[in-house]
C-alpha cells in the first residue's frame, strides 16, 4: 500500500523507522511545510520507499492509498478538511491514519470523525502503547490465570521524560494543553486496555479525579529556556505534571481503578513508560528503562557525541552510564500498530483502534482537565457524560491560554 505522510517532524521520522520492519507498505509521498525533503531522504535511505515531495494535500492524495496525519495538533482538523476537499470528486484513498491525539478537544474530535465518516474511509488511530510487545505478551501469559481468578482491579500507568522536542508542543493554545494532552492520552488508553477483562467486555466509566500542576518549567532556569524557544510560561503556562484516577465498572459489576501519571520533569536516562496491572493473585509490570544493553561515555569522550538520543529517545544526558534500547520502534509499539493498520486497511476495514476510539480518548482527557479546573470528582454517568453537550462545548482554560488561573507554580 502506498503511504502518503502529511507532516515531517519527530513522530513522522519515528514512523519511517518503524516501517523498516513492516511488510506491505511503502512511503510514496510526503507533504509538509518544512522538513519534507529530509523525511524523503530518510525513507529512501531506510529502504521503505521512494517518496516524492508534494506541494499540496491534493497532490499527496493522488499519490497515496493511505494518508497519514502526522502533523501538529493545531493543524489536524484543517488537514482533514483539505483531504475531504481534495477528494470530493472521487478518490482511491483506502484509509486514513492519525497519530495521537485525534484532536485538541471534543468538538474538534467529533468534527474529524464526522468528516471521515462522511467519506466512508476506514481509519486507524495510532496509540502505540497498546501495541507494545511487552504489554501484549505479558497479558497473554496471564490470560488463563486471569480467567480463573477474575479481572484486574488496579492499573497504574505512567509516561515521563524531560520535555518535548519542538516549541509548539509547549504552547498550550497550539498543542491543546501540556503534558496531559501530550502524553495523558497514552496513559488513558493503555490504562483502560490493561483494566479491560480477558473477556473483552468494555469497561463502563464511572468517575475520575484529576490533579495537575506546573512544578518545574514555571521556575528558573527552566522558564527562561522556554522563552528562548518562543514560549513564555509566565503568560501562557501549561501543566508539566498530571495525576488522574479513573474508576470503571468491570464485568460482574466489579470496580477497577486506573491511575495515570505523566510528567515533563523526569530527570533520568530518557523516556520511561511504566505500567502495572494487579488482579486477584497476579500482577504485571512493564518498565521500558529495563534493558539488557548499556553504554558508558566518559567526560573526555562526551564531546564526540553529536546526539544524546542515539541511545534512547528523550535522553537527558550524553555521558556517564546510559541505557540503550536497540529497537525503540518495536519496543514502544510503533511496529505493531503499523502491522495492525496495514492488515486491516488492505481488507477495507478499520484497525483495532479507529477514529471513534481516538475520540473517546479525547473525551476522557478533556473530562480530566474539567476535574482539575473545578477541583472536584467528575461523575461520568456510566459513560453518558462523555457524549454530553457540556463536554462537547468544553475547552480547557489551559488550552485557551488562561492556565495562570488554575496552575500553581
Amino acid at each position: 500500500m502506498k503511504v502518503g505522510i502529511i507532516g515531517a517532524g519527530f513522530v513522522a521520522n519515528f514512523h519511517v523507522r518503524a516501517l523498516h520492519s513492516v511488510r506491505g507498505a511503502e512511503v510514496s509521498a510526503v507533504y509538509a511545510l518544512k522538513g519534507a525533503e529530509e523525511l524523503r531522504d530518510r525513507a529512501i535511505a531506510s529502504g521503505v520507499g521512494k517518496p516524492v515531495v508534494c506541494d499540496s494535500v491534493k497532490d499527496l492524495c493522488q499519490k497515496a492509498d493511505v494518508v497519514c496525519l502526522f502533523l501538529p495538533n493545531f493543524a489536524r482538523l484543517e488537514a482533514v478538511k483539505a483531504i475531504v476537499k481534495a477528494t470530493a470528486k472521487g478518490s482511491k484513498i483506502r484509509g486514513i491514519i492519525a497519530e495521537k491525539p485525534l484532536a485538541r478537544n471534543v468538538a474538534e474530535a467529533n468534527e474529524v470523525v464526522s468528516l471521515i465518516e462522511s467519506r466512508g474511509w476506514p481509519t486507524a488511530y495510532f496509540e502505540n502503547q497498546i501495541h507494545m510487545p511487552a504489554v501484549i505478551n505479558a497479558r497473554q501469559q496471564l490470560l488463563a490465570i486471569e480467567k480463573k481468578m477474575g479481572p484486574p482491579n488496579l492499573v497504574r500507568t505512567a509516561e515521563e521524560h524531560g520535555g518535548p522536542h519542538e516549541a509548539w508542543f509547549w504552547d498550550p493554545t497550539r498543542q491543546g494543553g501540556g503534558v496531559w494532552c501530550d502524553m495523558g492520552c497514552h496513559s488513558v488508553a493503555v490504562g483502560e486496555e490493561l483494566a479491560t477483562p480477558a473477556s473483552g467486555k468494555r469497561l463502563i466509566p464511572l468517575s475520575l479525579t484529576a490533579n495537575m500542576g506546573l512544578l518545574k518549567w514555571g521556575n528558573e532556569p527552566w522558564k527562561s529556556r522556554l522563552v528562548k524557544r518562543g514560549v513564555d510560561y509566565a503568560k501562557t503556562p501549561a501543566e508539566d505534571y498530571a495525576c488522574v484516577s479513573f474508576t470503571f465498572e468491570s464485568e460482574g459489576g466489579k470496580l477497577v481503578v486506573v491511575q495515570a501519571t505523566d510528567s515533563w520533569m523526569y530527570e533520568a536516562p530518557g523516556l520511561r513508560l511504566n505500567m502495572e496491572m494487579m488482579g486477584p493473585g497476579y500482577a504485571l509490570n512493564v518498565n521500558t528503562l529495563n534493558s539488557s544493553s548499556g553504554i558508558f561515555i566518559s567526560d573526555d569522550a562526551a564531546a564526540s557525541v553529536g546526539n544524546a538520543e542515539l541511545a534512547l529517545e528523550k535522553s537527558q544526558a550524553s555521558r556517564g552510564q546510559l541505557v540503550v534500547q536497540p529497537n525503540e520502534p518495536d519496543l514502544y509499539g510503533y511496529v505493531g500498530e503499523w502491522r495492525d493498520a496495514i492488515a486491516a486497511l488492505e481488507k477495507g476495514k478499520s484497525a483495532k483502534l479507529d477514529f471513534a476510539y481516538g475520540a473517546r480518548v479525547v473525551k476522557l482527557v478533556m473530562a480530566a482537565y474539567m476535574s482539575h479546573e473545578r477541583r472536584q470528582t467528575i461523575d461520568l454517568q456510566r459513560g453518558k457524560f462523555l457524549d454530553s453537550p457540556e463536554l462537547a462545548a468544553y475547552v480547557p482554560l489551559i488550552q485557551q491560554g488562561k492556565g495562570r488561573e488554575i496552575l500553581s507554580r
